[in-house]
């Protein structure tokens, strides 16, 4: 389970290496995304609070990055916040999220992306639930639910 200083460690020293990586020039994310994934995750853009699809959705599933589609959170880590945003606890693997130290509009957080393909998502707190204490703040453009199948027999 990553802890706030692990987030921390990573932000400051690096990240673990992603298991594949994913590239592509500005002209092809423009042709994938739509203008507002674009700005989002391209342009370390922000949707309004409590605007985005996904942001008090629980449905069952896998959220994937909405660039390449890596597994990014499981739905049983998903929370609600009150913030606006989806919230998760954790990630699906502690190498499918990068860490940066973002010092922007004068406050210092720490930017989480995919660690396939660098898609800015949102940030990281240490202000969640326990036990990790953690709150991935991430917005509902830059990922997409992958609804858990359900086996009819």
């Amino acid at each position: 389970m990553l802890t706030w200083k692990d987030v921390m460690n990573y932000a400051v020293n690096g990240n673990p290496e992603p298991d594949s990586r994913i590239e592509k020039t500005e002209i092809q994310w423009r042709e994938l995304l739509t203008p507002e994934q674009f700005r989002i995750t391209r342009e370390k853009g922000t949707e309004r609070a409590h605007t985005g699809a996904l942001c008090s959705s629980y449905e069952a599933g896998k959220y994937n990055c909405i660039c390449c589609n890596t597994p990014l959170f499981d739905s049983t880590i998903k929370y609600s916040s009150g913030t606006g945003w989806p919230s998760f606890t954790q990630p699906i693997k502690r190498n499918s999220i990068k860490y940066e130290r973002d010092t922007s509009y004068g406050m210092v957080r720490v930017e989480v992306m995919c660690n396939t393909c660098d898609a800015h998502l949102g940030h990281v707190f240490p202000d969640g639930p326990e036990p990790s204490g953690l709150r991935y703040c991430v917005n509902s453009e830059s990922i997409w639910l992958e609804k858990e199948r359900v086996d009819e027999r």
